[in-house]
């Protein structure tokens, strides 16, 4: 069923439908991968934002809890469990004490290494029908939707 604006209702449900499943199902390929190493999930979104963004100098707390779209106050508290569990280095940044930088500890970047090729044949399995170009151009369209996504819950918001 089509509406004036040329979209199909039903292809739109099943789409959505589909990024749910796709959803659930990265949730718990992360509860796997956590699991390897004695965390919890939302604690591997943490590292792997991490291993993700550092540059050497750590990732500011709110970076993170950016990326993962949570709280900052949930990436602290986590990250000090992480801290005491020696997977996770924090210390205050050099030009604004406020500010806490994060890194990786040498302890968990060894463990990722040891995954790393675990990981690389499960991304190729899942990824066996795109090539890079073809996942290129697919992630993009997933960005732009995640962006009007982002903006369609500000208009929901703001209209009603």
């Amino acid at each position: 069923m089509e509406s004036s604006a040329g979209i199909d209702h039903n292809a739109a449900d099943r789409f959505t439908w589909a990024i749910a499943a796709i959803g659930a199902h990265l949730e718990e390929l992360r509860y796997f991968w956590a699991k390897k190493l004695g965390i919890s999930g939302p604690q591997w979104m943490i590292i792997m934002a991490l291993a993700d963004m550092d540059q050497e100098d750590g990732v500011p707390v709110n970076a993170v809890s950016k990326k993962l779209r949570v709280d900052s106050s949930f990436v602290t508290t986590q990250s000090k469990l992480l801290e005491k569990k020696g997977f996770v280095r924090r210390k205050p940044s050099s030009e604004d004490a406020r500010v806490v930088q994060m890194s990786l500890t040498d302890k968990t970047r060894k463990h990722l290494a040891g995954l790393a090729t675990q990981q690389e044949a499960l991304n190729a399995f899942i990824f066996a029908e795109f090539d890079s170009r073809a996942l290129e151009e697919f992630t993009e369209k997933l960005a732009a939707l995640q962006s009007r996504l982002e903006k369609a819950c500000m208009k929901v918001t703001l209209d009603f």
